[in-house]
């Protein structure tokens, strides 16, 4: 009879047990949890904005728990080649930043996380083809990149909303943007083509300046050189000129002292040197003063 006793206990027991283990269930602060009834989705118990975690309770066998995450979730996306405006080819690296605002709806729409990735990178993939693919790849590089982004995560979030994912995309960034692998070469040799024209360029219009300066310059010497020559030629007559007038003067004075003068220049000229041979007569004129002097 005892035995019979310890064993109802046993059971009993074991039954409570199992009506406990199906019936509370903890959540975690860092999670949301969904209620399931019949696999259909009643409830959700510390959702994203209350505080409530702990011991919870439920319909044992009748209710289901599923956890999701509370907290900030990332999305690295694969490499996505994309056709700028101006034709140009580019990799974009981008990442997705989300958390699920509306569990109810997000466990109609996606059921859990790995489907969520699957279905947001789909969406970001879209939205970053349909934005970038109406900007140049500088705006993408560097121009206007903080606003294709911002105009971006409008549109993944617009997406998502009229999807009724139950999600809310905090932010769209790209990580790298870089030519492809095949097309780097090609565009590294327009570059340099392009950079040796602008060089080629700026050497022509330096050599043009530097003959124009120097056509300037000789024009300047030419006009220098040609005015002093006609300053001096000027004042070099202005001094003849009045050498001779002194000269006429002194002659028209004194005619002996002009001749006198005049041989002992010729006198000069001829024999200053020294070395000048003269085959003439002592009586020439040209000795005249040697023979009487300037006193007779």
């Amino acid at each position: 009879m005892n035995q019979s006793r310890l064993i109802l206990w046993g059971a009993a027991a074991v039954v409570v047990v199992v009506v406990l283990f199906n019936t509370l269930y903890e959540v975690d602060q860092r999670k949301q949890a969904v209620v399931l009834r019949f696999g259909e989705p009643v409830r959700v118990v510390n959702a994203f904005r209350d505080n409530a975690p702990g011991l919870k309770a439920k319909v044992p066998f009748l209710e289901n728990v599923i956890l999701l995450d509370k907290r900030n979730q990332p999305l690295e996306a694969d490499q996505e080649e994309i056709i700028a405006s101006d034709q140009e080819r580019l990799v974009v690296d981008a990442f997705l930043r989300y958390r699920i605002s509306d569990p109810l709806q997000f466990y109609r729409s996606l059921r859990d996380e790995r489907t969520a990735a699957d279905r947001l990178e789909r969406l970001m993939n879209s939205s970053l083809r349909q934005i970038l693919g109406n900007a140049t790849s500088n705006d993408i590089i560097a121009g206007r990149r903080d606003a294709l982004m911002r105009a971006t995560r409008a549109d993944v979030t617009a997406r998502a909303r009229q999807s009724q994912l139950g999600i809310e995309v905090i932010d769209v960034r790209i990580k790298r943007a870089d030519l492809p692998t095949a097309n780097q070469q090609a565009v590294y040799r327009r570059m340099q083509t392009s950079r040796q024209q602008e060089a080629a360029q700026i050497r022509a219009v330096g050599e043009q300046q530097k003959r124009e300066i120097m056509a300037g310059a000789d024009r300047e010497v030419t006009v220098t050189l040609a005015t002093a020559t006609e300053q001096s030629s000027q004042t070099r007559g202005e001094g003849d000129a009045k050498r001779t007038a002194i000269f006429a003067n002194s002659y028209g004075r004194d005619p002996s002292f002009a001749a006198f003068f005049r041989t002992m220049q010729a006198y000069d000229g001829a024999l200053a040197q020294g070395d000048t041979t003269m085959v003439i007569s002592p009586n020439s004129d040209f000795f005249h003063f040697y023979n009487v002097g300037p006193g007779k």
